[in-house]
């Protein structure tokens, strides 16, 4: 992972949690070649009954040196459906959702 890549390392992205894509916003341009082209590689879904884990590399499109790597996580945890997103360059955060019609801990604020 690379910090000269980005503007800011791990931003709060508070309950964005994202399975793909790249937080282009964030990135300067490839500390290596000095291109802003980006591509994602080596995805990996492993997904067992227990949660969903998604991971893949954040990588220059030019030269292939990794910016960053991106671990994104899905489960179910009683009432509630919870992700997570932890990325150098998309940035790190949580959320968690009832899975109930109404949300028993009553309205967002």
């Amino acid at each position: 992972m690379c910090e000269l890549c980005v503007k800011e390392e791990y931003p709060d992205r508070d309950t964005l949690c994202v399975e793909q894509g790249s937080y282009m916003i964030n990135f300067v341009k490839c500390s290596s070649c000095g291109q802003q082209g980006l591509r994602t590689s080596n995805r990996k879904c492993n997904d067992s009954e227990e949660e969903e884990l998604i991971t893949y590399e954040h990588v220059c499109s030019s030269c292939e040196h990794v910016i960053a790597q991106h671990e994104y996580t899905f489960k179910v945890d009683g009432d509630f459906q919870i992700y997570e997103m932890s990325c150098l360059l998309c940035g790190s955060a949580e959320d968690q959702r009832s899975i109930m019609p109404v949300d028993p801990r009553g309205p967002a604020m």
